[in-house]
Formats: structure tokens, sequence, C-alpha cells
């Protein structure tokens, strides 16, 4: 098994990207429940906290914190996909694929991971989280996206509610 060069740096906070194998897929969305059902199996089993996330159609960001003396991201990510896949799995009339191994061929193999360095990074990655889907063109205005931290943020003051409202406006962010 090739061993990827990751930071692993105890109670660290980690910007990860999660994508789905077939961009073309809605499943993210659509099963959205599942997915944060998956987080919250995942999250009781390894603790973890969730700074800032964003689900989209076939991918999501999301910035996991890790407890102090804890760098296992890798092992957490393991429980969301798998544990994603379970509940899906339980749904009727979802079709999965399986590879010759017999696994679900729903989630990319391996997934993004930068680990936050500073302040600046952690505040360019959220922006980043809350910006991706009118990045992608799903919604004209953060606001309008319903499976995002963003709405959190709003109610606790971090930010207004029209935060980079508009098609266009320049987010400062990390690349995907």
């Amino acid at each position: 098994m090739v061993n990827y060069r990751r930071a692993r740096v105890p109670g660290a906070c980690y910007f990860l990207t999660l994508t789905l194998k077939d961009r073309r897929r809605d499943l993210l969305v659509r099963h959205s429940a599942e997915l944060r059902q998956s987080l919250k199996v995942a999250m009781a089993r390894m603790p973890f906290s969730l700074p800032a996330m964003v689900v989209l159609p076939d991918h999501l960001h999301m910035l996991m914190e890790l407890p102090p003396g804890d760098a296992g991201f890798p092992s957490r990510v393991r429980l969301v996909k798998s544990g994603f896949v379970s509940l899906l799995r339980e749904q009727p009339g979802v079709n999965l694929r399986l590879n010759a191994k017999g696994e679900a061929n729903i989630w990319q193999r391996r997934f993004w991971e930068h680990m936050i360095r500073d302040e600046r990074d952690y505040a360019a990655h959220v922006d980043y989280i809350h910006f991706n889907p009118v990045k992608h063109g799903l919604v004209n205005a953060v606001r309008d996206w319903p499976l995002s931290s963003f709405h959190r943020f709003v109610r606790q003051g971090l930010l207004p509610a029209d935060w980079a409202g508009g098609a266009g406006a320049d987010v400062a962010g990390a690349g995907e």
C-alpha cells in the first residue's frame, strides 16, 4: 500500500475535500440526511468538530478540528465515507454499483487535505467553503445554498446574511 505524505499534527485543524467517484451524480445533496447521520456517528466514535462545512452535489468541503493529542483525520474520513455508503445501502431505489472487490463505487479513493497553518489560512478556507456553491454556479448568493455552515455563522453573528451575496463577488480562498 502506498503511504501518502500527509501532515499529521495532533489537535490540528484540516481543510478536507471528499469527492464522489462519478462527478455527475448528486448523491450528497439527495441524501444529505444520510451524510449528516454518517458524520454524527463518526463524531461519536472518534470525536472531532466541524467549524465549517458545505455539501455540494458531488463533493463536500469541511474544516475538521481534531482533539488535542489526536492526529487521526484519515480514520475519521474513512468512517464518514463508509458510514454514508452503509446508510445508502439501506435506502430503497439507490443504485450502488460494486467493483471487483464488492465495494460500492461511490467515493474517490483519496481525498484532498490541507493542514490549517494560522488564523489567516483558517479564515480563507472558511470563506472558500461558504462561497463554493456560488463558485460552482449552484446559487447566486451564498445565503441561498441550504447545505452550508454559513447559516450557523450568520446565526452566531460571525457573518452578515448578505455576505458575498452576488455572483462574481471577490472572495479570497484556497484552491480546489
